[in-house]
């Protein structure tokens, strides 16, 4: 018999083991001939992370498709693997070696450290893993990848020489986000921006000798000035006076009639002496600030942008660390017109940090009479996630990737079809993107990583090859070829057996982002030509979330198109459809972050609820294109979900029911069986399709008014009579029926809760019954269809669901049974009435029913089909305090309508109020709102009758 109650801390361990024993996910172990394949890559999460809701609810999501694919009958890959995360990584090792106290990354070297990080990553690395399988994440774990791993270091050395040859990878010297604590570039995907309270500094910035122009101070009513002063100074603002050590040049706007007269003259850059232009762009906003913009090529990433459509130049005045550089600084030092004089604020400011910088500078300006105000600027400012200070925006020189070259076949792949985002809007932001793409920054000053193949000869010279042999023949090869000094040096170096010093290789590693755009095909094999990337590629969907579309899908569509081709040599998508999951929010619809101590634990949940109640909930939650706001409360109920079908089962065990293979649904006589089987046909349609359309949403919730409401509520009641009763041949059909439903609804919930499936689905095959997993059986194949029973069994539930209401609404007592009266009903009807006469009375509490011509006076009536059905209630309830109780409720729940609507309409409480405090009360208008339906619809049942 089984357990009372479903205890999922027992049962999932023992599922998992089960598994894990069977080696059930491995792909191909199962396949049948002919079978298509399914192949998802899991998004590597990185070797130091654990489980959060975003993975859980990604994970869900993938394994709902991979089970559901394997138990149609294809070969399934569910390809798992994880990044080797180079920041992040190497700041835990190094914290490591901190707590230890043990020498630094620095003073143990690099081949040192980076054997600490492989010790770490075999001790502690992969900790998601086992929390990914606590999930039930079905992958073939015997095919983990790493992107560290030697084959697919092989696939990053291929990649990289390729372009490099092709002229797709080249050295720039560009901005770059710089992280002054880390002293590495970091991407965009680590920057993240953070609003703090500042200042917006005025600074006044004196034209050359003899410029002046007239600056409006006054206005009339249209705005136009009315009132100049002659200035022979510019103001311009900033939040940063720090950089303005670097400044450039000034930028107005060409329109901007304040400024036009002076346009192609110049500034003397107050501290340092230097005469930089003013210029025309547009990037100047003239209603923003003074409408003059201090132009700081090596230090903003807009002011980069005006300075290459100006010819302005760019000088860095920030060192790695972002203290200043400026009095040994040959690119700060060239080009000086006054230098002289000002070597007393340098001495001030040479090595300060820069917020150190920023109050001298400040203190010089107004100590000149150049500060011109300050004003309190709330603004945001970028830091990165990891170091956790400002970033700065800095000028050096870097590996970059020819993005826009690559990105052209990646854009005609969505535009033309080959490869679609589900929901369909995210193309724009795919596009947008890829339309607007930068080229990519792909060098990282860290230790941890591929490591770049780029070897420098003594002259400076790159040479980029797979191996350091290759590099050293290519310089060889290279300097013997041209005469020179060079030539002999190497020569010398050769005849004394010292060719190893020829090469310097080149210190920096990759981006993470390189390998993981190689994850589709490097993770089967390639550069290799092995069956499994024959087989398995390319993958079928790719599942992720929003954030990283630019970061980490664009580019393994990029990698994928340029390196993978089909026999006749043409492009070849990594995969057909990329799914676009949204945010999991807390039940306010707040982003979780740990800062407002909202952040809902995954593992926590599946210790209190059970992995299945908190997939379950995820999957029904998951609307295409609405984020999920995740209440604990509802991972109750759904646990409560499971528990019902649990009981279900155990019901059923209690009145003999057992598997029978020799049941045969088309050979059943009783209706109610044959509507449940035609319920189950739908159902089994309803979720098949919107799984293949990516509605788990909508596959979740036919599941679950299927379980609950027509088979719990109504299915195993009505069998109630049956399973009691002296007909043998009816109680061993409904016996047989009810087992065979049962065993198609674990199929259909397999993909959703496969715990509990697996277990119910052992459990109900019977002694000595052998019988596959559930995870390898055949996924079910709707063909039964009797709609007239269907139709009868439905109306049988609508009429008793009527009453039901009805009484509800009515206050009317549950032990007491009243008549009904039926109004015109046809035959049909008549007939439905009279076969089901018993299961009326006993569900709806009815004491008899009558038929009538027109319904008599103090009935409550409902309609059901063509015919009016009334009950009865003068005797039962006191209509004249029921109808005044309603009356009383309905004026209230309008007072708070009138009270919600008139903060709602508030524009200044919209505008100002905090946003969840706005959604939670739009909520309760809607609650509100659905309240008084039912009571107004209660009352004109009161009323009539």
């Amino acid at each position: 018999m089984l357990d009372k109650t479903y205890d999922s801390a027992a049962v999932e361990p023992k599922i998992a083991a089960k598994w894990d024993d069977a080696d059930a996910f491995r792909a191909g172990a199962n396949k049948k001939p002919g079978a298509e394949t399914f192949t998802i890559v899991i998004p590597p999460p990185n070797v130091t992370g654990s489980l959060h809701m975003g993975h859980a609810l990604n994970n869900t999501l993938q394994d709902i498709m991979i089970r559901f694919e394997r138990m149609r009958g294809k070969d399934v890959l569910w390809q798992p693997g994880m990044d080797h995360a180079g920041i992040a990584t190497q700041m835990v090792v190094e914290r490591k070696l901190m707590e230890q106290q043990l020498p630094g990354r620095r003073e143990m070297g690099r081949d040192a450290f980076i054997e600490k990080v492989w010790e770490w990553k075999a001790e502690s690395g992969g900790l998601i893993f086992n929390q990914l399988k606590r999930l039930g994440a079905s992958c073939d774990w015997s095919r983990e990848r790493f992107t560290m791993d030697d084959g697919l270091s092989e696939a990053v050395l291929e990649v990289f020489v390729t372009l490099y040859k092709e002229g797709l990878i080249y050295k720039d010297k560009r901005l770059v986000n710089w992280d002054p604590k880390l002293l590495t570039a970091i991407s965009d995907m680590e920057v993240e921006q953070v609003e703090v309270k500042g200042n917006l500094w005025h600074l006044r910035y004196p034209l050359e000798d003899g410029v002046t122009y007239q600056h409006p101070v006054a206005f009339d009513e249209e705005g136009k000035p009315t009132e100049f002063e002659t200035r022979d100074y510019l103001v311009v603002a900033t939040t940063r006076p720090e950089t303005m050590l670097g400044d450039t040049g000034v930028a107005v706007n060409p329109d901007d009639e304040r400024y036009k007269s002076i346009i192609g003259k110049h500034v003397i850059l107050p501290i340092v002496g230097r005469k930089i232009p003013i210029v025309a762009d547009n990037y100047a906003d003239p209603t923003a600030g003074t409408g003059a913009v201090k132009v700081t090529p090596a230090h903003d990433f807009n002011d980069f942008d005006v300075a290459r459509r100006t010819g302005l130049r760019a000088i860095n005045v920030l060192n790695t660390d972002a203290s200043v550089t400026i009095k040994d600084n040959e690119d700060f030092l060239e080009g000086l017109d006054h230098p002289a004089a000002l070597h007393g604020a340098w001495d001030r400011l040479e090595g300060q940090d820069r917020f150190t910088a920023r109050k001298i500078i400040v203190e010089i300006f107004e100590e000149a009479g150049l500060l011109d105000k300050i004003e309190p600027h709330i603004h945001t400012v970028p830091h990165g996630d990891r170091g956790g200070v400002p970033i700065e925006p800095r000028l050096t020189e870097q590996w970059w990737v020819d993005n826009k070259t690559l990105a052209k076949p990646a854009i005609a792949s969505v535009r033309e079809g080959r490869t679609k985002f589900v929901p369909k809007n995210w193309e724009n932001t795919y596009f947008q993107w890829m339309e607007n793409i930068q080229p990519w920054c792909i060098s990282r000053q860290l230790w941890w990583g591929h490591q770049i193949p780029a070897w420098y000869g003594p002259d400076g010279q790159v040479f980029v090859e797979k191996t350091e042999e290759e590099a050293l023949q290519a310089a060889i090869q290279h300097y013997l070829s041209h005469e020179g000094p060079m030539k002999a040096y190497v020569e010398d170096l050769l005849e004394n057996f010292k060719p190893g010093e020829i090469l310097t290789r080149d210190e920096d590693v990759l981006d993470t982002w390189f390998s993981s755009a190689l994850w589709p095909f490097s993770t089967l094999g390639w550069p290799k030509q092995t069956p499994e990337l024959a087989r398995y590629y390319p993958t079928n969907v790719l599942v992720t979330g929003f954030d990283i579309i630019p970061f980490w899908v664009v580019r393994m569509m990029q990698m994928g198109l340029h390196f993978m081709k089909d026999e006749d040599g043409n492009p070849v998508e990594p995969f057909h459809t990329i799914y676009i999951h949204a945010l999991v929010r807390d039940k306010n619809g707040q982003k979780m972050s740990k800062s407002k101590g909202n952040v809902i634990d995954p593992l926590e949940l599946m210790d209190e609820y059970g992995a299945d109640a908190l997939r379950f909930t995820l999957a029904i939650m998951a609307a295409q294109g609405r984020d999920v706001k995740l209440d604990p409360a509802r991972i109750a109920g759904y646990r409560n979900f499971g528990t019902k079908l649990w009981n279900a089962t155990r019901f059923a065990e209690m009145n003999g029911v057992k598997s029978d293979p020799n049941f045969v649904p088309e050979a059943t006589g009783l209706t109610i069986n044959r509507w449940i089987l035609t319920e189950l046909a739908r159902t089994e349609r309803d979720v098949t399709e919107a799984i293949e359309s990516y509605r788990f949403n909508d596959a979740a919730g036919v599941l679950y008014r299927f379980v609950w409401n027509q088979v719990c509520d109504w299915y195993l009641e009505l069998l109630k009579p049956v399973f009691s009763g002296e007909d043998e041949g009816a109680k061993k059909e409904a016996q047989a029926c009810s087992a065979y439903v049962l065993e198609e609804i674990y199929k259909l919930l397999h993909p959703f809760m496969p715990f509990m499936t697996e277990e119910l689905w052992a459990h109900t095959a019977g002694e000595g019954v052998e019988r596959t997993l559930i995870c390898h059986a055949e996924w079910p194949a709707p063909s039964y269809a009797d709609n007239a029973a269907a139709d009868e069994i439905n109306w049988l539930i609508d009429l008793v669901s009527g009453i039901r209401s009805v009484r509800a609404e009515m206050n009317v007592p549950p032990s007491a049974t009243a008549p009904l009266v039926v109004v015109k009903a046809n035959n049909l009807t008549r007939e439905r009435l009279a076969r089901h006469e018993a299961a009326i009375k006993r569900l709806a509490r009815v004491e008899a029913i009558s038929l009538a011509d027109s319904a008599p006076k103090g009935a409550a009536q409902i309609v059901v089909s063509e015919a009016t059905v009334c009950l009865p209630l003068g005797t039962l309830i006191d209509l004249s305090v029921e109808r005044a109780r309603l009356e009383k409720a309905i004026n209230k729940t309008e007072g708070e309508i009138a009270r919600i609507n008139g903060k709602l309409s508030n524009e200044k409480f919209v505008a100002n109020a905090n946003p969840d405090v706005v959604e939670a009360e739009r909520e309760r208008l809607a609650e509100f709102q659905s309240q008084i339906a039912s009571l107004k619809v209660a009352l004109s049942r009161v009323s009539e009758a």
